[in-house]
């Protein structure tokens, strides 16, 4: 008996002194791996990367910007079938267990030990927190060491956070995959859209668990390439719900049988051919807040964009741009390939192609017989990114290469010519002939009340270049500058009744630099004329003569107001447009005039919320008074007041308003008239027609256009404004106001309409007279007088040196 006391006591203090010893080598561990531990509590202020999102103002999304694309959902809006999901396929006990799961490991060692002759990958044991360890704070390397700091990372947050933030984590930041390329998935939020175009509301059990499936392999699970890999492991996900009790059998058994159902979305800007008013945003964004905050902060954007409007501003714009390099024949094909050794198909797929002329679609010659040839056509793309392989042909026709001045196909095109083509309307496997054009342009849509801008295309083609004409393009506006100068003489004494001289003019530059001789475009003069006749045929030496007598420091001071120059040089060659600006700026300074001279900035932006819904930029920002009232006690309706600055006179811009008016009804732009709508707007061509411009505007629109070479050149010896520029804004107010109501200028309250003779300016009772806008106070003179006119009023008029020296070599508009 005593031996056995002793033996139990032996066995008793060598126990104790192997559990001191082992407590003692755990404990030792435990301090070497903790000491380092990376602190939980940082997950506590933890903002995760989420893509900042644009959309339209109809609410379509137009672009995304980010590093990952990922949308941050709190724990609260996720759908319980989605948590079941993830919970069965990842950690079943995830809300019982400590942040490790004894039960995990073990079943994860027995399934490992009967899978290891089967060559299987190994089951993990890691529960959801252990993930979030991972992903955020302990990296993933795999070594003991670092599975032993995860799981005491796991045990630390699990004393942290609760169990929802904890899911919550996780949920929004792991890796699903990228059904396409340029769609890797972050969150199931992101996964959602990217893989099944849905909200994670609108999923089903098929699609959920599917989802739930990829965190172990999203690469190995791809819904294309793997697609059985792929259809095998979302079922287990199934089963595993069926298991847990989260999903009846039966309704198992049928999501079971469902295909995969993946159909990735395409979110491109070039969807409404936004391209270049998505790449402006960006910059903005960039510019306001940094790169990090653009692709990593969540911000909301809603655009000012309309989609329509901007489709019908593309549409004008390349029917201008395709109109005038096909008056000038076909080039010829953009390359050729050699067919002989190849299959057709794959040599055209590996081409580029640009993926924003949609209907042109890229396409090459096969063969060409008789009057006719057969073309491939540049494969389209899947829904998952991929070229389809379906070889699809067409057939190019003699009505298809008539603008090309040849008279039969094969004078056009040969066997191997790539070349770009369009459907024929009517005639299905018909196709037109076409080319990239070589000249360039832009076009602006602005609402002139609020600086919204509507429609932006800054050239042909984003895809085939970035370089945005409608506002990165310094370029001399011509003659559309020229209402500025006739505004600023209207708000400073002058009335439309006041006669101008249209006579030659010099004027000494200095410095030895001769005498500057402007012209008109025709070359003639026709002697005194109004002003509204000075704009209405665009007439250059009446514009000098006005800015001498008004004054060029005076002119400037307003191009500054309307936003044109910031800092206008103030000689006389400005006034014929020598200086250069943008369509942007341009289409601004014309929104002024109609909008009755209020201030705007034009914006492509309305609001930018953050990543938690609160706004931190709003373009708008005129004080709502009475609107914030608790309830409703008879008090006055809640009204905006509008703070603008008043940059012209209500009265001097209807005037100008009206005057232009008659640049559309019968003088430089008539071809505008065809609208048959009220609108009004200037030309500007400048000097070897290098750039023509049309700006212009309805009682409810503000738009400009652009059209020349990048590198400027002459686009012709007789190309006008009227015959180029002027079209497209046509087309597009065709189009935007088809549906719109003939709605006529505002006339502001004081404005008197008398009828005045259009050459003298004086009162007229009979036919022939036009009615003209003036203030209070003034009225068409009694007498005649001229302005500019020296002795007989015929002798060119002569200016001081250093008085209207020329800006280089260009001297602006003519037209």
């Amino acid at each position: 008996m005593r031996f056995i006391l002793r033996l139990f006591g032996w066995l008793f203090a060598a126990g104790a002194i192997v559990f001191v010893i082992g407590a003692a080598v755990a404990g030792g561990l435990l301090w070497h791996y903790s000491k380092d531990l990376p602190d939980s509590a940082q997950l506590r202020n933890y903002e995760p990367p989420v893509m900042t999102r644009v959309h339209a103002g109809d609410g379509s999304l137009i672009a995304e910007f980010a590093r990952e694309r990922r949308l941050y959902l709190p724990i609260q809006a996720v759908p319980k079938l989605v948590i079941d999901a993830y919970l069965s396929a990842e950690d079943k006990n995830f809300y019982k267990h400590v942040g490790v799961d004894p039960e995990g490991l073990v079943r994860a060692a027995i399934t490992n030990f009967r899978n290891r002759a089967a060559g299987r990958r190994p089951q993990g044991a890691s529960t959801i927190t252990q993930q979030v360890a991972k992903n955020f704070l302990v990296g993933s390397e795999q070594n003991i060491e670092r599975k032993i700091r995860e799981a005491l990372v796991a045990l630390r947050i699990e004393s942290t956070y609760s169990k929802d933030k904890i899911l919550e984590l996780y949920l929004n930041e792991i890796y699903l995959g990228a059904p396409a390329p340029g769609q890797g998935s972050y969150g199931i939020a992101a996964a959602a859209l990217n893989y099944f175009g849905k909200s994670v509301h609108e999923l089903n059990l098929h699609e959920a668990a599917y989802l739930a499936a990829l965190p172990k392999a999203p690469t190995d699970l791809h819904p294309f390439r793997n697609r059985e890999r792929a259809i095998e492991r979302r079922n287990y996900v199934i089963d595993r719900m069926v298991e847990n009790g989260f999903v009846k059998r039966e309704i198992g058994e049928t999501a079971k049988k469902q295909p995969l159902g993946v159909n990735p979305r395409t979110v491109s800007p070039n969807n409404i051919a936004a391209g270049y008013f998505a790449e402006e945003i960006r910059r903005e964004l960039q510019d306001r807040y940094g790169e990090k905050k653009l692709l990593e902060g969540g911000l909301s954007v809603r655009a000012t964009v309309d989609p329509k409007m901007q489709l019908m501003a593309r549409k004008a714009l390349v029917d201008g741009l395709v109109r005038f390099d096909e008056a000038r024949g076909w080039r010829g094909a953009i390359q050729k390939l050699e067919l002989s050794a190849r299959d057709w198909g794959l040599a055209i797929g590996e081409l580029p192609v640009l993926g924003d002329v949609a209907p042109w679609r890229l396409a090459v010659v096969l063969d060409v017989a008789g009057d006719g040839a057969r073309l491939g056509l540049h494969p389209l793309r899947e829904t998952s990114g991929h070229l389809k392989n379906d070889r699809e042909t067409v057939t190019l026709g003699a009505e298809g290469i008539k603008w090309t001045r040849r008279a039969r196909v094969s004078q056009a095109v040969a066997v191997g010519d790539v070349v770009y083509v369009e459907p024929m309307e009517n005639r299905p496997g018909q196709v037109r002939l076409r080319q990239l054009p070589e000249v360039n342009g832009a076009i602006t849509v602005m609402d002139p009340f609020s600086g919204r801008v509507l429609a932006m295309v800054g050239g042909f083609s984003h895809d085939q270049s970035e370089f945005n004409r409608a506002t990165q393009a310094m370029r001399q506006p011509g003659s559309s500058f020229k209402p500025f100068v006739y505004a600023t003489a209207l708000d400073n004494g002058y009335t439309p009744s006041s006669i101008v001289l249209d006579a030659p003019v010099e004027i000494d530059q200095g410095g030895g630099l001769g005498m500057w001789r402007p012209d008109n475009y025709d070359g003639k003069s026709t002697g005194p004329r109004t002003l509204r006749y000075g704009i209405q045929f665009s007439k250059n030496l009446m514009t000098v003569r006005l800015a001498k007598d008004v004054g060029m420091p005076l002119i400037a001071e307003y191009a500054r107001r309307f936003g044109v120059y910031d800092d206008m040089l103030p000689v006389l060659s400005m006034s014929l447009g020598a200086g250069e600006t943008t369509v942007m700026r341009m289409t601004a300074g014309y929104a002024m005039l109609v909008n009755g001279g209020k201030k705007i900035r034009p914006t492509l932006i309305d609001r930018i919320q953050d990543r938690w819904g609160a706004t931190i930029f709003r373009h708008d920002q005129r004080v709502c008074e009475g609107c914030s009232a608790d309830k409703w006690a008879d008090q006055r309706e809640p009204r905006l007041i509008d703070n603008r600055d008043q940059v012209l006179d209500p009265l001097t811009a209807y005037q100008m308003v009206s005057i232009m008016e008659s640049v559309v009804n019968a003088g430089t732009a008539t071809v505008v008239k065809s609208v048959g709508k009220p609108l009004a707007g200037k030309t500007g061509t400048t000097n070897d027609a290098k750039d023509v411009w049309f700006v212009g505007f309805s009682p409810d629109l503000a738009v400009g256009v652009y059209m020349g070479f990048d590198k400027p050149k002459s686009l012709g010896t007789s190309a006008t404004a009227g015959q180029y520029a002027a079209p497209i804004f046509r087309d597009f107010m065709m189009a935007a106001l088809k549906d719109k109501p003939a709605t006529p200028f505002r006339v502001p309250a004081g404005i008197k309409l008398i009828r005045v003779d259009p050459k003298t300016g004086m009162r007229s009772g009979g036919e022939g007279g036009i009615l003209e806008a003036f203030k209070p106070g003034t009225a068409p003179p009694d007498s005649y007088s001229v302005i500019g006119a020296a002795g007989d009023g015929l002798t060119p008029f002569s200016v001081a040196p250093g008085g209207g020296r020329a800006v280089g070599s260009g001297t602006g508009g003519l037209y």
